[in-house]
């Protein structure tokens, strides 16, 4: 298994590739100990990240940092040998459900809009042999800055005692509370996945196979839902390359 990092954006990649990642996980499962975190890391959380102190800090303090999405990746190789491949949550959740078959992982749904977590894990029951989901919760707006409310959550993750927490709050938010919450956690693996809940309910629709080969999944998302996501991907088309320029200058300044 890989254990090379790159580092970029003052944070460290991992370079391990999807497969490489589903073992990583099964392997903190088995060790029984302290609680881990995962953050796939596309253009808008680089961008966001920025002038995000709170996300920065909880970028620098995850397990795992993965490429999710196809310009970190091409960018990671102008500095170096680079990242082996894109490793986004919406397909990282579903590999681990499919190596469930032979080795069982218990789940708990944490985030998307009422009821969709509920129909995810009646999806996921039906999908994926040796997948059990322990508890699902989908939190009220606002509720990261109410102390009864993350504690009440907490005391459902105790309760059910999951192997692996999927998160699904989008970013900053999921980031940024998983780790200010982390030495709470009761479970081995905490991924923070952004919409894979809403995808693994199918009340939104992920490109198809063909397109994600083809690198353009970000294009269907903005198809799909134009008035949410045009501004942030517009932001991101103009701030990425400037990012990724400094990078550049300051890895050739680097004895």
């Amino acid at each position: 298994m890989s254990a090379s990092v790159v580092p970029m954006f003052s944070f460290t990649f991992s370079a391990q590739t999807l497969g490489e990642v589903v073992e990583t996980v099964f392997q903190w499962i088995d060790e029984k100990h302290r609680c881990r975190y995962i953050v796939p890391v596309n253009v808008d959380v680089l961008v966001k990240q920025w002038d995000d102190p709170d996300l920065q800090a909880a970028l620098r303090g995850a397990d795992l940092v993965l490429p999710d999405g196809q310009p970190v990746v091409w960018g990671s190789h102008l500095l170096g040998p680079g990242l082996p491949e894109r490793v986004c949550g919406s397909d990282l959740i579903p590999a681990i459900f499919e190596a469930a078959r032979l080795r069982p992982v218990r789940v708990f749904l944490l985030g998307a809009a009422a009821g969709v977590a509920t129909e995810a894990a009646r999806q996921i029951t039906e999908t994926w042999a040796g997948v059990a989901i322990v508890g699902t919760y989908s939190p009220p707006h606002g509720f990261e800055r109410d102390p009864h409310e993350c504690d009440r959550i907490l005391g459902m993750l105790a309760a059910a005692k999951p192997d692996v927490v999927a998160v699904g709050f989008g970013a900053p938010k999921q980031e940024v509370w998983v780790q200010r919450h982390l030495h709470r956690i009761d479970a081995r693996v905490v991924i923070c996945c952004g919409a894979t809940i809403d995808f693994l309910a199918q009340v939104k629709k992920r490109a198809p196979k063909w397109v994600r080969s083809i690198h353009l999944e970000w294009t269907w998302r903005l198809l799909s839902e134009p008035r949410r996501l045009a501004g942030r991907y517009a932001k991101g088309a103009v701030l990425f390359p400037w990012m990724l320029g400094l990078e550049v200058v300051r890895a050739k300044r680097r004895p």
